[in-house]
């Protein structure tokens, strides 16, 4: 069993590490470069300016690298960001409402919560909207937040793999009681789930 809540986490960890490993490479390049060109480039009383004239070379490097950079941002995001829309056959789907503050979820069997239960290792497909205005449910544990919109079906997918009880927070501001609209997901094996759920 992997010691990651869900499959997914670990492809937006990766791609959030490469990011912000992209990013502090550039800040240390700049920064250097800033400071060596300050030093040896200051202009002593007196100086004439030089003609500074195009070189090919490296205007072709500051081009192609920058985007090849951009453009693999954009594969790991786009690849992550389809891992969780496409929705295995056998997922096990809870309805899920949002109001002004609560959670609420409904089952095939009628069952009707405001804690989510699911069972571990199996593929869990929330079908979501919201009863008045836009909510959005964000599970920081698993990395992944979907939008419950007014008037619109959204949908979220994940597979927990750890049994264990996470957080659910509305993540856009929903009213005067936005930051207490909390619950939880509870995984749990799927012993205890099927013996929950047929109760």
């Amino acid at each position: 069993m992997s010691s990651a809540p869900t499959i997914h986490t670990e492809t937006v960890d990766f791609v959030m590490l490469y990011i912000v490993g992209i990013a502090v490479v550039l800040l240390l390049g700049v920064t250097i470069t800033m400071i060596y060109f300050v030093i040896k480039y200051n202009r002593k009383k007196g100086h004439k300016p030089v003609d500074i004239h195009g070189n090919l070379w490296l205007e072709i490097i500051w081009i192609v690298i920058p985007t090849i950079l951009v453009l693999s941002m954009f594969y790991f995001g786009y690849t992550g960001f389809i891992e969780i829309r496409r929705v295995p056959k056998d997922a096990f789907v809870v309805n899920v409402t949002a109001r002004m503050w609560q959670w609420e979820f409904k089952y095939g069997n009628g069952k009707v919560t405001d804690t989510l239960y699911v069972p571990v290792n199996k593929p869990i497909k929330l079908e979501m909207e919201s009863a008045d205005v836009n909510h959005s449910f964000y599970i920081p544990a698993f990395r992944i937040k979907e939008d419950a919109i007014v008037g619109r079906k959204t949908y979220l997918y994940f597979t927990p793999q750890k049994i264990g009880d996470y957080d659910v927070a509305c993540a856009e501001y929903c009213g005067l009681g936005h930051s207490m609209m909390y619950t939880k997901v509870k995984v749990i094996s799927e012993e205890q789930f099927n013996e929950w759920y047929k109760k």
